[in-house]
C-alpha cells in the first residue's frame, strides 16, 4: 500500500483475512477496532485448528508475551479472564483461553467463515497481466467448502494470515522430496511427535532416525532418549547434513531452557546414547522388508523402523499466482524484508522490527502476515505478527502516521548476531533464539517437546532477564539419567542457515528480540 495512492475501492466491501489463527484474528480485531468491515476465512471446523495439532506443545515464552492488546481489549468485555502473565501456555492453552474466545465474540464470530477454503485470489475481471485500473479493481476469492462447493467473495483488500504448518520440508538435500519419500510417507513423520504420550506405542522400541539439526531434533532426540530408558529396545539415531552438529548457546542463551536442552543432547551424544551420522545428505528413501533406508550420494543407513523429519516449513503461494507479488528470491519473503530476515545473514535477534512497507507487493491492497510473511526463514515470532497487523490494518485505515510507526518492544537473547561469517568446510550453525526452529542446514519445525530433568526444569523468564534461576537445570552440570517425563515446548532459534551468499549484505540496522515464537496461524 503506497501512503501517497488512496484507491477508490467500494468501502462497503469488507477486508479478507485468511486464516483464523492468532495472527489472523489480531487482524481482525484490529479491524474492528478501526471500523472496518472484514470476513475471516477459516478452512478448518474451527478457529485455531492448527493449534489443537500440537496442544501438548508448551512455548518458552511466557503469556505476556503472546497477547496481542487490542484483542485482549475486546476479550475484556466479554468477562474473559487474562492469564497470568508469568505462566508458559501450550498449544491447547493459546487454542482454549485466547482463539477460540476471541473467534467466538460478538465482533468476530459472525464474520467467520469456517470449512471453506481459498483456491484463488485475483482482481475482479483483471488476470495477472491486465496493468490498467488494476488498483481500483476488487480482490475477487474463490472458495471452495469441505463439502466441495464453488463461492466467490469480492474483497476491498486481503490479509494472508494462512502460516505455512501445512508446508513441511521434505527429507530430500535438494530442496525436494528425496527419490521415494513419497512411497515412504507412512513412515515418516514431518514435525515431533507425541513421543511420551499419544505417540508412545509407535516408537517405543523400535530403531527411529531424527532428521534435522535444531531444537526441534534436540527435543525430539532427549525424549527418545527418555522412552529408550523405559522400552531399553530403542535405538536412536540424528542425521544431520553438516559436518558437525551445533548445540545452541548454552549458558549464553538467555532462553535458559533451550540452552540447558542443547547441552542435554550434546552429552547424550557424548555419552554414545545417541548415534549421530553427519555429513548425511539424503537422496532416496526406500522401503525394505525390515524397515526403511536412507541413502546420500556415497552411502546408506539402515534400516529403521520410523524416520521424524524435522527440516522446517515452506510457504504455499499457489492460491496467489493471478496476483503480482513481490518475493525474495531466497526466502520467499515479500522482498523488502527477505533481506532482513534472511537466514544466511541473521539470526531473529538481529531482525529489525517492520512495518506494512517491508510486507506490501506490487498488489496494492494484499498484505501477507504472520509466518508467512517469512516465508522459508525461520525466525517469526509472535508478537512480530500482532505489530505486523497493527501496522497493515492503520494503512488499510489510511493512518498513515500510525501505519508507519514501529511499536514493538521486545527482550534481548543475548545470543543473537548479524553478518554472520561464511562456514567454507560446513554449513552455518549458529545459536539463535525465536523462531521456528533451531539451526540446522536442512531446517526444522517449531514443535519441540523438552525432557524434564528429574529435578524439574523450571522456565523462569523468556529472554532478556539477567540471572534467571532454573531448579535442577544448570549448563555446567550432568544431564540426569534417565531423562523422565517431558515437558512439551515451542522452541525458539534459526533454522537453515548455510553459507553467506556474496551478494547478500546484512541489514545495517538491528535490534535484539526474544523468543517469543508462533509458526502455526
Amino acid at each position: 500500500m503506497n501512503s501517497e495512492r488512496h484507491p477508490s475501492l467500494d468501502s462497503t466491501l469488507p477486508v479478507a483475512i485468511i486464516g483464523a489463527g492468532p495472527i489472523g484474528l489480531a487482524a481482525a480485531a484490529h479491524l474492528w477496532g478501526r471500523g472496518i468491515d472484514f470476513v475471516l476465512l477459516e478452512r478448518g471446523h474451527q478457529a485455531g485448528a492448527n493449534l489443537l495439532e500440537w496442544a501438548h506443545v508448551r512455548m518458552f515464552s511466557p503469556w505476556k508475551y503472546n497477547l496481542d492488546e487490542v484483542s485482549a481489549r475486546l476479550l475484556a468485555g466479554t468477562g474473559w479472564v487474562r492469564p497470568d502473565p508469568e505462566s508458559f501456555p501450550t498449544g491447547g492453552d493459546l487454542h482454549d483461553q485466547l482463539v477460540a474466545p476471541l473467534a467466538a465474540t460478538p465482533e468476530i464470530a459472525p464474520r467467520i467463515r469456517y470449512r471453506t477454503e481459498v483456491v484463488a485470489v485475483s482482481r475482479l475481471e483483471k488476470d495477472r497481466q491486465r496493468t490498467q485500473g488494476r488498483a481500483e479493481a476488487p480482490f475477487v476469492l474463490r472458495l471452495r467448502t469441505d463439502e466441495g462447493h464453488e463461492d466467490e467473495i469480492m474483497a476491498r483488500a486481503v490479509i494472508d494470515a494462512s502460516g505455512t504448518w501445512t508446508g513441511p520440508k521434505p527429507l530430500g538435500a535438494h530442496g525436494l522430496p528425496a527419490i521415494g519419500e513419497q512411497e515412504a510417507a507412512e513412515r515418516i513423520a514431518y514435525r515431533v511427535p507425541d513421543l511420551l504420550g499419544t505417540d508412545r506405542a509407535r516408537y517405543a522400541g523400535r530403531s527411529i532416525a531424527v532428521v534435522g539439526g535444531g531444537d526441534s531434533a534436540f527435543n525430539a532426540l532427549a525424549a527418545l532418549d527418555s522412552l529408550a530408558a523405559a522400552a531399553p529396545n530403542t535405538v536412536v539415531h540424528w542425521i544431520l547434513r553438516g559436518a558437525a552438529p551445533g548445540y545452541g548457546g548454552g549458558k549464553a542463551d538467555q532462553l535458559p531452557a533451550r540452552g540447558a536442552l542443547g547441552l542435554a543432547v550434546q552429552r547424550l551424544v557424548e555419552r554414545g546414547r545417541i548415534q549421530i551420522h553427519d555429513g548425511f545428505a539424503i537422496a532416496r528413501v526406500d522401503v525394505e522388508p525390515n524397515g526403511v533406508t536412507l541413502s546420500s550420494r556415497e552411502r546408506t543407513l539402515g534400516p529403521f523402523d520410523e524416520i521424524i523429519c524435522v527440516t522446517g516449513y515452506r510457504p504455499d503461494h499457489e492460491m496467489l499466482k493471478e496476483l503480482r507479488l513481490g518475493l525474495d528470491p531466497i526466502t520467499e519473503a515479500p522482498t523488502a524484508l527477505g533481506p532482513l530476515i534472511d537466514p544466511n545473514l541473521h539470526s531473529c535477534g538481529t531482525v529489525p522490527p517492520h512495518s506494512y512497507r517491508e510486507l506490501a507487493h506490487p498488489e496494492e491492497g494484499f498484505f501477507m502476515v504472520g509466518m508467512k510473511s517469512y516465508g522459508r526463514a525461520p525466525t517469526f515470532l509472535l508478537l512480530t505478527g500482532y505489530e505486523q497487523v497493527r501496522s497493515v490494518v492503520a494503512a488499510l485505515a489510511q493512518d498513515w502516521t500510525a501505519a508507519g510507526e514501529v511499536e514493538l518492544v521486545l527482550p534481548e537473547t543475548g545470543v543473537c548476531s548479524s553478518g554472520l561469517p561464511p562456514q567454507p568446510d560446513a554449513d552455518l550453525v549458529v545459536a539463535s533464539c525465536c523462531g521456528s526452529t533451531g539451526v540446522e542446514q536442512a531446517g526444522v519445525d517449531s514443535t519441540s517437546v523438552i525432557p524434564e530433568p528429574v529435578t524439574e526444569l523450571v522456565v523462569a523468564t523468556c529472554c532478556g532477564s539477567e540471572g534467571v534461576e532454573q531448579p535442577g537445570v544448570d549448563s555446567t552440570s550432568a544431564i540426569p539419567e534417565p531423562i523422565p517425563e517431558p515437558v512439551a515446548t515451542i522452541c525458539c532459534g534459526s533454522s537453515g542457515l548455510d553459507r553467506v551468499s556474496p551478494d547478500r549484505q546484512p541489514a545495517v540496522a538491528t535490534v535484539s528480540v526474544a523468543a517469543v515464537t508462533e509458526s502455526f496461524e
